[in-house]
């Protein structure tokens, strides 16, 4: 909670506060005007021309530096609006009609290609706008009789106004007047409703429509504005040139307007303006250099942009001293306030939901009814169709049939944008924040709930602020809100993520594994939060893996396993139940095939770890790890969602980096190894969900395999694989993409067999497969062990991957709570405590079953 009337300084360039800004582009504008006045012939003129370009530039800004897509196409929008004037003026138009219209028209044209590109990303979007761009080209040369073809248009009327006839002299003062406003609008505009929703569709995409803007609608304004700004444009080269030609309108001139964009400073304010005036003089003043010129103004651009990649403006704004803005937040009782008064329905109601993707059920049948002032908890092991529920519930999939209630309205099968406007706000697995905005700008982003508001009206008003900052402050996060929100620690992404969903006045919050990588004081404020959230009358919907904090706010749960409900209930019967406990364990009915002879360990362990620590920004995932696998041992790590049994495998691979601890190798230490040249020393990871290369055969997916061996797969090597999976045999030239993920899984361990490991890592194996083929898998990594391959297994088939094993460690939010053979851990109540909750985090004593515990560990 946050101390009543507590201030927030917001550091901020003076270069960007409106009324700095808005003097420079004034000053911009005079100096123009008085180089028209004091100068004639070619210098006035190539100053209309930067003046004209810094028109399109700016639009140009609105779709690249604001919203994010990428036109090589604006010279086609150029070349229309200059057309459009030209003809009209020559039909007798009046200048000024003809400007508008040309205007509209580019724009209209703009909102026409938008309905096709808009949809399309990178280089399709790319590829779609040049396209346009050589259509207007060759329609200006074809189209005769209306464009004049080759030869052009010509003879254009100058301006007038009220009887006065402009001169040259007069049409570039209107180009810098008219240049001058449209950087004052862009000033505006970026920081109005539109430029919120443009600049966050621009860093996530999905966590904008989740806020409840429109991707379309975003794009499409995009798009639309900035066609008609080089339509604008247009108009006015026509009569500065006084002759239009195609020859006026290559496509290499689009390139140079997103150059111009790119090397002033995409979404600046003043970033067109300096990137036109260098592409526009500094050619002219290259012209003794005769045709080196392009070669030396492009060399020197480069250059630029290696030096600058922010852009001119983007640098020189670093060396401006800072100012600070403060604001007051609002006290935790107005907002705590606030949160009862948020618009409530009778909370969620879900029936009889289900979805398929290539024939397989992800949820089948799901109902459940989440009411307001509870939290309901949705629990399963790993692939149990989790987030896929929340994914139809908050619109980002169209199930194939059930309902998806919020009071009357169902909204299955309707769009992200449209179930958050009507009280569903979420967060995600992997935070999903605005990285280039501001922390309280990420919050002001989600008070509007889609609405873009009017276009000039500025978003962070003083209020806008004030809430921001008290919603911050009332999730925990007491850090700068001005900073840069791609630059925050792991937990207060996490926070800012909730508070940005308060901000819509949700009346439903799905919270998908919000304690991930959280420490445990952190997932106890957490916990608090959710509770007091819950209390304030809000539907809260959890899905989270730490089964201590579920079982501890939870006021009911509904248990998944491969897409189906198991039980709706209160956490202690869910706790108890066995059909629960079977699916995070495994019932016990499918078997591995057990040693023939019994395994006797040796002295020397192939891996070891000395008291490892390891995880992802500030908040550790592994504590104080240590674990061996000596030689031929299969070794299985267990634990819940989220214990940081995968952290693990990857720490090994050299994958994520150690804080703290060693990992030894065959006594040699690797901890400090690259992941090539750990696989080089012998350790072969085979990760979660396959990672195959689906365009390639599976010929070539085994043999990338030997990658760093001397010798590439022989015959004989291929052959002995092919004999262990005879499932691939008939496979072997078939692209990897189209197995199924059981022959997936076989291809990816023979991967990792023909690296010759020392040690086998497997990560999942079982993960997503039918119980015919894991038995199959099994029966595999059965024969692998009684051949001596070193293994440490990590499946969420807590009960076969015991049967299989030799040893096995369980492990609860990061440490070793129980260890001993694996035989004897079956019958370990610690291993349902931490898969279901009620381990003691820090539990390292012995397993009073294993006498030999003590042995293994001190050998």
């Amino acid at each position: 909670m946050m101390k009543r009337d507590m201030k927030f300084k917001n550091p901020m360039p003076k270069l960007n506060k409106p009324v700095a800004l808005d003097g420079v582009i004034l000053a911009a504008i005079i100096a123009g005007l008085i180089g028209v006045t004091m100068t004639g012939g070619y210098t006035q003129f190539v100053i209309g021309l930067v003046a004209i370009t810094t028109v399109l530039c700016v639009g140009l800004n609105v779709l690249y530096g604001l919203t994010g897509l990428v036109s090589l196409g604006q010279v086609g929008f150029f070349a229309i609006g200059a057309y459009a004037s030209a003809i009209l003026t020559l039909a007798g138009l009046n200048f000024w009609m003809a400007l508008i219209a040309s205007t509209v028209i580019a724009g209209l044209a703009g909102c026409v290609l938008a309905l096709s590109a808009v949809r399309m990303a990178g280089p399709f979007l790319a590829m779609v706008t040049i396209a346009f761009a050589f259509i207007v080209e060759h329609g200006a040369i074809e189209w005769r009789a209306l464009t004049g073809g080759q030869n052009g248009l010509m003879g254009f009327p100058m301006p007038d106004l009220f009887g006065y006839m402009f001169s040259e002299r007069d049409l570039v003062m209107l180009c810098v007047v008219l240049a001058g406003v449209a950087l004052f609008a862009f000033r505006r505009l970026a920081t109005s409703g539109w430029g919120m929703a443009m600049t966050s569709m621009r860093d996530a995409e999905i966590a904008a429509s989740s806020l409840g803007y429109n991707a379309f609608a975003v794009k499409a304004s995009g798009f639309a504005i900035a066609a008609a700004m080089a339509g604008l444009a247009g108009a006015l080269f026509a009569p500065l040139m006084m002759f239009i030609a195609p020859s006026n309108f290559p496509l290499s001139q689009s390139i140079l307007y997103l150059f111009a964009v790119i090397l002033g400073g995409a979404g600046t304010v003043l970033g067109p303006l300096v990137g036109a005036s260098v592409s526009v003089l500094l050619p002219e003043l290259l012209a003794d250099f005769a045709e080196y010129r392009l070669l030396i103004f492009g060399g020197l651009l480069i250059v630029v942009l290696l030096i600058a990649p922010r852009g001119i403006v983007g640098v020189i704004e670093r060396f401006i001293p800072l100012t600070k803005r403060g604001v007051t937040a609002t006290p935790a009782h107005e907002i705590e306030a606030g949160l009862k008064d948020y618009a409530k329905s009778d909370g969620l109601v879900v029936e009889n939901l289900s979805i398929a993707f290539g024939g397989v059920k992800a949820v089948n049948a799901v109902s459940f009814t989440a009411k307001p002032g509870d939290v309901t908890s949705i629990i399963g092991p790993n692939g149990a169709g989790k987030t896929t529920l929340l994914n139809i519930i908050s619109g980002f999939y169209k199930p194939t049939e059930g309902t998806v209630r919020i009071g009357d309205q169902d909204i299955a099968g309707k769009p992200t944008d449209f179930a958050a406007r009507n009280g569903i706000a979420r967060t995600y697995q992997a935070t999903r924040l605005f990285e280039n905005m501001s922390v309280i700008d990420n919050v002001i982003a989600g008070l509007p709930v889609g609405r873009f508001g009017k276009p000039f009206s500025a978003i962070a008003s003083d209020a806008n602020r004030n809430h921001a900052a008290g919603l911050l402050a009332f999730c925990g996060y007491h850090g700068d809100i001005d900073a840069r929100a791609g630059d925050l620690p792991h937990v207060d992404r996490r926070l800012v993520e909730i508070a940005r969903s308060l901000a819509t006045k949700p009346g439903v919050l799905l919270l998908d594994e919000p304690a991930a990588g959280l420490m445990h004081a952190d997932k106890v404020s957490l916990a608090k939060l959710l509770r007091q959230l819950a209390d304030a009358g809000i539907t809260v919907v959890l899905v989270e893996h730490d089964m201590e904090m579920v079982m501890g706010i939870s006021d009911q749960i509904l248990a998944v396993d491969a897409g189906t409900p198991i039980i709706f209930d209160t956490p202690q019967a869910v706790q108890n139940d066995p059909q629960v406990i079977a699916a995070y364990l495994g019932d016990g009915e499918m078997k591995a095939r057990p040693r023939p002879i019994p395994f006797e360990a040796g002295d020397s362990p192939v891996i070891e770890t000395l008291r490892l620590t390891a995880g992802y920004g500030a908040a550790p995932v592994l504590h104080s790890i240590d674990l061996k696998v000596r030689q031929g041992e299969m070794v299985a790590l267990l634990g819940a969602n989220g214990a940081g049994k995968s952290t693990f495998l990857t720490a090994l691979a050299g994958l994520l980096r150690p804080v703290d601890g060693k990992i030894v190798l065959n006594n040699e230490y690797i901890h400090d190894l690259a992941p090539h040249q750990i696989v080089e020393q012998g350790l072969v990871l085979v990760p979660e969900g396959r990672q195959v290369f689906p365009e390639l055969t599976v010929r070539e997916n085994i043999e990338l395999g030997a990658y760093k061996q001397p010798k590439p797969v022989s015959s004989d090597e291929l052959e002995a694989i092919l004999n262990r999976f005879p499932r691939l045999r008939d496979r072997i030239n078939s692209p990897a993409g189209l197995l199924s993920g059981g022959e997936q899984q076989m291809m990816a361990i023979a991967r990792g067999l023909v690296a010759k490991p020392k040690a086998l890592l497997l990560d999942e194996p079982s993960l997503g497969l039918a119980p015919a083929m894991v038995e199959e898998l099994y029966a595999i990594l059965g024969e692998l062990r009684d051949e001596g391959v070193t293994i440490l297994l990590v499946d969420q088939m807590a009960t076969m991957a015991l049967s299989v094993a030799d040893y096995a460690y369980v492990l609860e939010q990061g440490q070793v709570v129980a260890k001993g053979k694996a035989s004897e851990l079956r019958e370990d109540e610690r291993l349902i405590a931490a898969y279901l909750g009620g381990a003691e985090q820090g539990d390292k004593a012995p397993n009073d079953k294993n006498p030999e515990l003590e042995t293994h560990e001190n050998a």
